[in-house]
């Protein structure tokens, strides 16, 4: 399940996602009113296992931006900001045991293991209403949501889409998995 190779990037690699990442911020402002690029710089260039992690959000179609930043831990919050659910995290079911009780036709994965294997997290029901006041985002996908733990034992899970531009939260079981529901994540840098 989780990869032990070392979590780097070459110089190369650092410097081509450095730019991607600092163009999508200049583009975006309002998703982070008030942030300099220039603070974010310093903190991605000091930790290049979050560096790895949001290059994994990038290469699966996750468009990572920041969206805020914490004070009181002194982080910036960066959400997948693609216009729908990543494209390679995609056709998955929930978690790993919802993975394992399914006998026949088992997707190739589950959400919480790809975000585990990423060095992120799902995001939660009140980060996904976050995402989309900022735009309009999962209006012909949808998206896994965390899950509290009440509805998960009892089988359940929750994902999220954007229809008639509102914001729908719905369940269904967890080992369930379609080519139009996905997983979208966030780091704290």
């Amino acid at each position: 399940m989780f990869n032990n190779k070392k979590k780097e990037l070459s110089i190369e690699r650092q410097k081509e996602l450095l730019a991607v990442l600092e163009n999508r911020f200049e583009k975006n402002m309002h998703r982070h009113k008030g942030l300099e690029w220039k603070q974010v710089l310093l903190k991605l260039e000091a930790d290049m296992e979050k560096l790895w992690s949001l290059n994994q959000m990038e290469l699966t179609g996750g468009e990572p931006d920041v969206v805020s930043f914490d004070q009181k831990n002194n982080q910036y919050i960066f959400f997948d900001c693609s216009v729908e659910t990543p494209k390679d995290r995609r056709n998955i079911c929930y978690d790993r045991e919802a993975l394992d009780k399914r006998k026949q036709n088992k997707p190739h994965n589950s959400a919480m293991d790809m975000a585990f294997e990423m060095g992120i997290e799902i995001l939660t029901e009140e980060q996904y209403r976050f995402l989309q006041q900022l735009g309009s985002f999962d209006t012909k996908i949808s998206s896994w949501l965390k899950t509290p733990d009440n509805i998960r034992k009892l089988g359940g899970a929750l994902f999220g889409d954007r229809r008639y531009n509102s914001v729908f939260i719905y369940h269904n079981g967890a080992d369930s998995y379609y080519s139009v529901r996905g997983f979208r994540g966030f780091l704290k840098v």
